[in-house]
């Protein structure tokens, strides 16, 4: 049996995935959430981002799943103690163990069968300058020169018909289960979605589903024969460096923007309730973090933590653990440096929401400070930072990148966007350019950055009464106009 190995980002990761099950749960038995969050789902590209990000999520606990095979005894004979390999694998490099084990010497171009450079070789008697065949990819080739187009379009032919089959699959069951919710007909309800004529824009969906399921399709017909996106300078494909990205992105993501909740919540909501010094206190807190570059400080901070964990090698049995720990306090120093923006935000509001007359009706029946806070003051702030939580998501994802790029990111040994656009970059100047590296790492990035942006416009519009009315006078006027 396997090692199971808990890192500190696979607990946080779990923890958060279990609150989240139990806010839907709360959602479900208060009407007024249910009815806020259904209108984010009306809103068309709000739905379609939120089935990509429901991708990378369940991509990124399967990576959170960790374990450390069993090796082999080295004597059947002599009975020893279990050992156990020093590499930490995941769920997901079990599934992608295909593109894990077919590492090249080097470069290679995307789905190609020969290696990017040339190597002296003997060619009929003489020593040439020829492209090696790839030790994986298209080696099921016996002429490649004739076979390669037909056997990259018969895959592809075969991955697209293998991925309309699920997408249609997965359609079915989409509208049998909008069918039974709305309690119509499985006919009559796919009229009514073919016809654009239901609240929720289920045809957006659909249209999201089969481009996906198509994508994936063709994509895992391909990946297995040959390097669907190419080989990167120590010949690791860059389709799994890319997909293994996808969870570092949601680790810093979510991790960071959570560490910035408490003392941006607290901190915010004492200095518009109390005023006075504790707010003067407050905001000299965050007006002198402001001042100082957030780059700066963020460097400083983790090269503090880089000493630590060089001076302290007994901490960790691998190095996945030690590269997961220097992830998971990255994503504490971005917390611990970043909640003054959402905290200047909640004082500006709690300021306004405590000369309310319920609120003062409180105070003057001697209802206690903290109870006022808890019961009348935080619910109704608590829209703002649902939104600025999720607009924070997008932009997170985007720092690790800058901070990868200039060397005080992530691990170097951990996959992530940043590390890989840093590694790519020194060969975007060399004749021929190595691009696949740069545009598969930044085609990734902005599809997951670009999801969670129009997820978050569908969440600020849903909760936020001043967006919404800005947007009905807006519609007002263009009809207006038209």
């Amino acid at each position: 049996m396997p090692k199971l190995v808990l890192l500190w980002t696979d607990a946080a990761i779990w923890i958060l995935v279990a609150a989240l099950v139990g806010y839907a749960v709360l959602v479900l038995r208060r009407p007024q959430l249910a009815a806020s969050w259904s209108k984010v789902f009306r809103d068309a590209p709000a739905l379609a981002s939120s089935l990509i990000l429901l991708i990378c999520l369940v991509l990124t606990l399967l990576d959170s799943v960790h374990y450390r095979p069993l090796l082999p005894p080295a004597s059947a004979a002599v009975a020893a103690p279990a050992a156990y390999d020093s590499r930490t694998r995941s769920l997901l490099d079990a599934m992608l163990w295909t593109l894990v084990q077919s590492r090249e010497s080097t470069y290679s171009r995307p789905l190609a069968y020969v290696g990017f450079t040339k190597e002296s070789m003997l060619v009929d008697g003489q020593v040439q300058r020829v492209a090696p065949r790839l030790q994986f990819g298209g080696r099921h080739l016996v002429h490649p020169d004739t076979d390669w187009a037909g056997d990259v379009a018969g895959r592809m032919a075969r991955g697209l018909a293998w991925g309309a089959a699920l997408a249609l699959l997965l359609s079915v069951a989409l509208v049998v289960a909008v069918a039974r919710g709305s309690r119509q007909p499985v006919p009559a309800t796919w009229a009514r979605i073919r016809a654009v004529d239901m609240p929720v824009p289920w045809h957006v969906a659909l249209a999201t589903v089969w481009v996906l399921c198509l994508l994936v399709g063709a994509g895992g017909a391909l990946s297995g024969p040959y390097h669907l996106l190419g080989t990167d300078l120590t010949g690791n494909d860059v389709l799994y460096q890319s997909i293994k990205s996808i969870r570092t992105a949601f680790v810093i993501g979510t991790l960071a923007t959570v560490a910035t909740l408490p003392l941006a919540v607290v901190l915010g909501l004492l200095a518009g309730y109390f005023k006075g010094w504790v707010d003067e206190v407050i905001q000299y807190l965050y007006t002198v973090l402001s001042s100082v570059p957030n780059v700066l400080l963020i460097a400083a901070c983790v090269l503090m933590v880089q000493v630590f964990l060089d001076k302290n090698p007994d901490l960790f049995e691998t190095g996945a653990e030690r590269a997961d720990l220097k992830l998971f306090l990255l994503c504490a120093v971005l917390g611990l440096t970043g909640w003054a923006g959402l905290c200047r935000l909640l004082r500006g509001e709690t300021m306004k929401l405590r000369e309310l007359d319920y609120v003062q009706a409180a105070s003057a029946f001697g209802v206690s400070h903290a109870r006022i806070m808890a019961r009348h003051i935080f619910p109704n702030v608590a829209h703002l930072m649902l939104i600025v939580t999720v607009l924070e998501f997008s932009s997170l994802i985007l720092y690790e990148a800058v901070l990868s790029y200039v060397g005080v990111g992530v691990d170097p040994s951990m996959n992530s966007f940043g590390g890989m656009i840093n590694l790519a970059r020194k060969e975007m100047s060399r004749d021929p350019v190595v691009w696949w590296s740069f545009a598969a790492a930044f085609g990734f990035m902005v599809t997951l950055v670009l999801a969670a942006n129009l997820f978050a416009d569908g969440v600020r519009d849903a909760f936020d009464p001043r967006a919404r009315a800005f947007r009905r006078r807006r519609t007002l006027a263009t009809r207006k106009a038209a």
